[in-house]
């Protein structure tokens, strides 16, 4: 992706989460220098890789394969070990009309996936197999605001506006906005996109960045190349 659109895909998606009322918290709109120059300072945000995360897969087609996210707070994977302390994390997100999120699992994270305004939440779900592939013989039961359901393998669950679904670890997802843009919340355990994504397709989790312009603010993926 050039940086020229990353940029402008930020600043949209910035309008349009402050439209249902969500205000980003103050170091998301830090300036590229302005990290650099704290950098003894936030350490906390750039060790637990809160902020931007704008990513079209490595496919170069976010409009129709891309997601757009911000990390908010997230805890440490030690923690998880240790079954104590900061065992959480949370993200905002924007699914656009029929962007797909591509067909994934995670290998540790619990999360839940709210549709907190817009159009409608579609996802398509698989129950695992035993080596861990998407099952198309098992029935998919999730729990959609405490309330299971159960779908066909492969099977859609439209989640409107207030509605959540909860998935486990090792259940198969791909999601996509019907209708109109979707603004997604996500609550989950510790949060770790270096390692916790397995996609169903060779696809990357981060966007490979075209240095036409200045960033207006970095991604998550910039902070080991420019902040260190």
């Amino acid at each position: 992706m050039k940086r020229s659109e990353i940029n402008a895909i930020l600043m949209e998606g910035d309008a349009f989460i402050r439209s249902f009322g969500y205000v980003m918290p103050p170091f998301a709109y830090l300036t590229p220098e302005e990290m650099q120059a704290r950098r003894g300072e936030i350490g906390g945000i750039v060790d637990a890789r809160l902020g931007w995360d704008i990513t079209d897969y490595g496919l170069g087609r976010f409009a129709e394969t891309g997601l757009f996210l911000f990390t908010v707070r997230n805890g440490r994977a030690e923690d998880l070990t240790r079954g104590r302390g900061m065992l959480y994390a949370e993200k905002i997100m924007i699914s656009r009309k029929d962007q797909l999120s591509p067909m994934h699992r995670h290998v540790v994270k619990a999360e839940d996936i709210i549709n907190r305004g817009g159009g409608t939440l579609v996802l398509e779900l698989f129950m695992s197999d035993a080596v861990g592939n998407p099952d198309s013989s098992v029935e998919v039961e999730v729990p959609t605001d405490g309330v299971v359901r159960r779908l066909s393998a492969g099977g859609r669950l439209a989640l409107e506006p207030g509605e959540s679904v909860t998935l486990l670890p090792g259940v198969w997802h791909a999601f996509w906005g019907e209708g109109a843009d979707v603004l997604i919340g996500e609550v989950s355990t510790v949060n770790d996109d270096m390692t916790d994504n397995v996609f169903r397709e060779p696809i990357g989790r981060f966007s490979t960045v075209e240095e036409d312009e200045p960033p207006l603010h970095l991604l998550v993926s910039d902070y080991d190349r420019l902040l260190g």
